[in-house]
Order: structure tokens, then C-alpha cells, then sequence
């Protein structure tokens, strides 16, 4: 007759056991699950097996340990000496030594920087100069030694600043101060830039994507076999957290950055600000929005005529531009809903770019300005004389506003 186990817990019981068994390393449960089997007596070894979820020869063990306590060869720790994975390169053994004598060689530093130490060797490299030195050891075990001892691979940190403008800080200060009056006034405030322009047709581009088979481009990457460029305007509505893009099809100017805000505006801004009285915007220093640039003001100028509502310009100081908010907040949700995929067609871009999104709720819109613009423009003295363009007493070659026509100013 089959013995049939009888003493076991109600399922209260049960689950307190298997949920304490489950916060216990590996000795203690061992033992724990032992003393369980002790207590219930012969027969309960499958019963908790089944339990705890371990095996007949965990708790078996268990009970062998028990017989000799209190005498436990491996007191204070969970393994007893000489148990556990053992490293694949002991320190201070032939094999490290030979290792550490050919980084010597080949190890350079940095004399600005004591900790920066790098090298040219790699894994697969000193894998076959340790070979013929006698002290065979493969690659993959050199990378795990030397990410431990923090020779990784890294890519170069573009943090350094071009420069230093003295009066810096003031303008961070300035920018803060009218984005919290901006946002108590209930009025728009957009950061807005020109990505970095993108080339139409079957042309490589840098990333991956998930795909039975690999897309095909040219296997050169000459801008004359392009069908056409792309100069991505980007605006990230800071209120909303809404991202817009504006795809140009010819030059980066001015009146390319400003009929890219004019269409946002009169589609989607003022539907959406409809008491707006005031619009700020935050750039950069140079490029189609130059801060030193009479053209660029006497474009902004015609705008807020258009649009008739006034538009505040604050500039990120020089060498800041990487400050900009778009630069962070929008830009790099465009480039990872395009990464690895060929810009073969315009509507291809479009789609891309309408799914950058996060999961904090951003969500970008795009449009295609078809317009041509023309470069080599320059500021004539009746734009100079006549601009009405009304400078900040605060660092006003970064501060300024746009007032439409008819329009009262307001200190």
C-alpha cells in the first residue's frame, strides 16, 4: 500500500511559507525548506518540493547540512569556500600579467586628464598576442576583464563649448523669467530651429530597423544622384507639448524659417491660442534666425504684420545653441521614427515623422512648404531705416519684439 503524505498546510499556511521561502538566498532556503521537511515528518520532502518550487535534492541537502550544524563551513556567506563561478582571469596570475605587460605598450593617456586612459588594442587583437606568449585566453574573456576594469567602448562626448559669452547667464535668466510670464499670461511660447537637412531618394542613412530583409541604397552617397533636399524646420509648442515640422524643398533662410511658423500659425496656432496677444520665440544665435542679421527682423517684422499678433524674440546665447528645448524635447523623437529607413519619397518622410511621439504624450504634425527661396539676399538701407522692431533695455541683441502695425506698445 502506497503511502499517502496527510499533513499538509491549508492554502493561509501555504502561501506565507512560499512567499517568506521566496525572500531567503540560497543557504537559507535550502535549510528552511529542510527544517519544514523535519517538522512534518517522513514523506514531506515531495510535498514541499512541489511547494517551494525546488528540487528533492535541494531540501536533501538541506538536511545533510542541518545534521552538522552548528559547525557550518560556510558561515557568513551563501556558498561555502571555493563554491560558485569561478573568474575566468584571476588576478595576479600568468595570464593577467602577460595581459597588463601588452596594455603597457599600448595604452596611451591623456596628459590634460589623469583618469582618461584608452587603447588601441582589441579584444580579438591581444587574444592572439597572448597566444604566442604562451598564456592562450579568447576574446570575449579580455572584454569582460577589461570592462571591469573600465576600458569600455565609448563614443566622443560632443560637450565641450566653442566659446564663452559673458553675459550668458543673464540671458538664461532673461529666457526663464519671460517663460514664466509667458505661461501666467496664458500666452504661446515655441522653441524653434532647422534640423539638419535631409537628402531625398535611395541614399544610405544611419540606424536599424526590424525587417525581413535589408532596404537597398547607393553604394556612394554623392548628393548630385539625390531627387531633392529636405530642410526640416522644426516647432515644439512648450504649452501643448506638440511638435510641428515644416519640410522645405529648397533653402534655409529666413523667410523659410518664418513661413514655416506663418502656416503653423494660421492652421493650428491661432486655433489653438485664439486670445493669444503676445507669441514668444526661442532660437539660436545664428543660422536662418541670426541674431545679428537685419534681414531676419525685417522678415519677422512682415510676419506679425501678417499674422497681426506681436512676436518676441529671445535668443539662446552664442556657443548654446545645443540648449535650445527642441534640441531635446523634439528633434530626437524625429530621428529615432526615421532611423534606418530610406527617404526614397517625400510621402515616406511625412508618414516617418507624424509617429514621433512619447509616452509623455508628444505628438508632431508636418507639412511641406513647396515654396522656392532664393539666397544672397541682403538687408537694403529702407529696410534698416524703416524697421520697427522694438529692442529689449536687456541685452537687446538677443531681445526684441516684432509689433504689427496700428498695433500699441506695451512696456
Amino acid at each position: 500500500m502506497a503511502f499517502i503524505f496527510t499533513k499538509s498546510w491549508d492554502a493561509a499556511i501555504a502561501k506565507n511559507v512560499r512567499d517568506f521561502y521566496d525572500t531567503l538566498s540560497e543557504k537559507e532556503q535550502r535549510r528552511f525548506a529542510a527544517v519544514q521537511a523535519r517538522q512534518l515528518g517522513y514523506g514531506s520532502v515531495k510535498y514541499l518540493a512541489k511547494l517551494l518550487g525546488c528540487s528533492r535534492r535541494t531540501i536533501e541537502r538541506g538536511l545533510a547540512e542541518l545534521d552538522k550544524l552548528p559547525n557550518d563551513p560556510a558561515a557568513g556567506q551563501v556558498r561555502r569556500p571555493g563554491a560558485g563561478r569561478k573568474k575566468k582571469l584571476l588576478p595576479d596570475s600568468p595570464v593577467e600579467q602577460h595581459l597588463k605587460s601588452v596594455l603597457e605598450t599600448r595604452t596611451a593617456g591623456d596628459p590634460d586628464d589623469a583618469t582618461l586612459v584608452f587603447t588601441d588594442r582589441s579584444p580579438a587583437l591581444l587574444s592572439v598576442t597572448m597566444a604566442k606568449m604562451g598564456t592562450p585566453v579568447c576574446a570575449e574573456v579580455i572584454r569582460h576583464w577589461m570592462e571591469e576594469h573600465d576600458l569600455r567602448l565609448r563614443k566622443i562626448a560632443k560637450d565641450l563649448a566653442g566659446g564663452h559669452s559673458p553675459d550668458r547667464d543673464a540671458q538664461f535668466e532673461r529666457i526663464a523669467a519671460l517663460i514664466a510670464a509667458y505661461e501666467e499670461a496664458g500666452n504661446p511660447y515655441f522653441s524653434i530651429d532647422t534640423k539638419a537637412k535631409e537628402h531625398l531618394g535611395k541614399l544610405f542613412r544611419a540606424g536599424r530597423v526590424r525587417s525581413t530583409q535589408a532596404f537597398h541604397a547607393c553604394d556612394h552617397d554623392f548628393p548630385s544622384w539625390a531627387d531633392g533636399v529636405l530642410i526640416p524646420h522644426g516647432l515644439d509648442d512648450r504649452v501643448r507639448n506638440r511638435g510641428h515640422m515644416n519640410l522645405g524643398l529648397s533653402h534655409d533662410t529666413s523667410q523659410c524659417a518664418c513661413d514655416s511658423f506663418r502656416w503653423y500659425w494660421n492652421r493650428i496656432g491661432k486655433r489653438c491660442y485664439p486670445e493669444a496677444t503676445s507669441i514668444l520665440w526661442l532660437c539660436d544665435c545664428g543660422g536662418s534666425n541670426a541674431a545679428n542679421q537685419y534681414l531676419f527682423k525685417h522678415d519677422v517684422q512682415l510676419l506679425a504684420d501678417h499674422i497681426g499678433v506681436e512676436i518676441r524674440v529671445a535668443h539662446y546665447p552664442s556657443y548654446c545653441s545645443k540648449y535650445n528645448v527642441i534640441e531635446r524635447r523634439l528633434f530626437p523623437h524625429i530621428t529615432r521614427a526615421c532611423q534606418g529607413m530610406l527617404f526614397d519619397k517625400l510621402d515616406t518622410v511625412v508618414t516617418l515623422m507624424r509617429k514621433a511621439s512619447t509616452s509623455t504624450g508628444l505628438r508632431t504634425t508636418v507639412n511641406v512648404i513647396r515654396r522656392h527661396y532664393e539666397t544672397g539676399r541682403n538687408a537694403t538701407e529702407h529696410m534698416k531705416q524703416n524697421l520697427k522692431i522694438v529692442f529689449d533695455n536687456l541685452l537687446p541683441k538677443w531681445n526684441y519684439r516684432a509689433i504689427p502695425q496700428h498695433a500699441t506698445v506695451i512696456n
